[in-house]
């Protein structure tokens, strides 16, 4: 174990920090972390409607008309459905800074590019003009990504030549910066003018139509994989071994490709369909990782009630309330897990026992799929699983933290036990 962890740490760490200070992958991170406190609002609106009481749904029929679902909805159409725009805000901004280019500027510049690419549809009722919805939601999100590393790096690159309308320093800052973007963003927009020309020549027609067929439907399907989410969850808990946060280094690939199921899943549970993806966001946050990487609460729980020394008794007080809201960095180096060949074992097979267990399940029909609502990472075990997936979704939970505190039992008692003998150790000395 000791050189199997040797040679990771030569082979895997190196490339995972450079993955991990992408200012790319960065950037898509960021995005996501800034439309999640929205979708979590919208997902909200999406649970409402759909309160399993008759009486409930009864009395709001009557006070708000029949298609009162409708009106509670539009929070969750005015956050998820719009999710593409909120990403690239949160990506040009991110992006933007790295490359020292005004926030406003970069969002600006993002959007405009993207728009740019978005056809304009006619409307039905009155014969007028829009740009599709559908474009704004998951199904535009690597159009959106892609789009504003693009116009970010075009207008990086002609800053950089100094391509730039320099004002006399007596001229107002935010006047100095619209006309320094003035002619980068020229060049932007005739790029992307150029290229949404190019494709009306082809048989896609629209870049949409392109990448989702090329690009996102193919990863989509490998998201559907259960094998990707195994070898995405084994780098992850690897990488934390060695004090690297796991998934703030796969985000920036994973986190499209995941939320765009977990978008189909909440469009169908609005319009009460199928749902149509068992993997997605909500199964990995909220089944594979119970307590956070690792799915530690059952370990935190074990240390709390079973722990012989005091170092570790004073390890699972301190634990335990950060593990409920999946907090678990107190113990993952308060332990530590980090650099622990006993405790590595358990770590990565703790989660791909929960993969394979919830993915059976849910399979067969004995837990609902994550219905798509999102809920915020920090929402504790139990009360997340009755959220997005009922009561069985609960008690599964229950029965996976059983089950990983079985196989973590063993593991923290010869540690525990290590640890008894030094501090037996020490106090003999005194």
């Amino acid at each position: 174990m000791d050189a199997l962890m040797n040679f990771l740490e030569v082979k895997l760490v190196p490339v995972a920090r450079k993955l991990d200070q992408n200012r790319y992958l960065t950037a898509i991170r960021d995005g996501f972390f800034a439309v999640m406190p929205l979708l979590i609002v919208g997902s909200i609106f999406l649970l409402i409607p759909y309160i399993p009481i008759e009486a409930y749904q009864n009395f709001m029929a009557r006070k708000l008309g029949e298609n009162w679902v409708n009106y509670i909805l539009i929070p969750f159409s005015a956050t998820m459905n719009l999710m593409t725009i909120f990403v690239i805000i949160g990506m040009a901004k991110s992006l933007g800074r790295s490359f020292d280019i005004d926030d406003v500027t970069s969002i600006v510049t993002a959007l405009v590019a993207f728009f740019i690419l978005t056809p304009v549809g006619e409307l039905v009722n009155d014969g007028g003009a829009g740009l599709p919805v559908s474009n704004f939601t998951a199904t535009g999100l690597f159009v959106g990504i892609l789009t504003t590393i693009f116009a970010i790096k075009i207008f990086s690159l002609i800053e950089s030549r100094g391509w730039t309308i320099k004002m006399p320093g007596n001229v107002p800052s935010n006047v100095a910066t619209s006309f320094n973007a003035l002619v980068p963003e020229l060049f932007v927009i005739l790029i992307f003018t150029v290229i949404r020309i190019v494709f009306s020549f082809t048989s896609f027609n629209t870049v949409q139509s392109f990448v989702y067929t090329i690009l996102q439907k193919p990863l989509t399907h490998i998201g559907e994989n259960l094998a990707f989410l195994i070898v995405v969850v084994i780098i992850q808990q690897i990488l934390w071994l060695f004090g690297i946060h796991g998934s703030n280094v796969t985000d920036g690939i994973t986190k499209p490709i995941m939320f765009a199921q977990t978008a189909e899943n909440a469009e169908a549970f609005a319009a009460g369909i199928a749902l149509p993806n068992i993997l997605n966001y909500q199964f990995y946050c909220n089944y594979v990782c119970i307590g956070g990487a690792g799915a530690t609460l059952a370990l935190v729980l074990i240390i709390l009630f079973f722990a012989k020394s005091q170092r570790f008794k004073s390890l699972g007080k301190l634990s335990v309330g950060a593990g409920i809201f999946n907090v678990n960095e107190p113990v993952i180096f308060g332990l530590p897990i980090v650099l622990n060949p006993v405790m590595a074992i358990p770590f990565i097979i703790v989660p791909l026992v929960n993969i394979l267990l919830t993915y059976f399940v849910m399979s067969v029909g004995i837990v609902p799929l994550a219905n798509g609502i999102n809920i915020q990472w920090t929402t504790p075990p139990i009360i997340s699983g009755l959220i997005i997936s009922g009561w069985r979704g609960a008690l599964h939970q229950v029965v996976l933290m059983g089950i990983d505190g079985l196989i973590y039992y063993p593991f923290f008692k010869v540690v525990d036990k290590l640890e008894l003998e030094k501090e037996s150790l020490e106090e003999e000395s005194l």
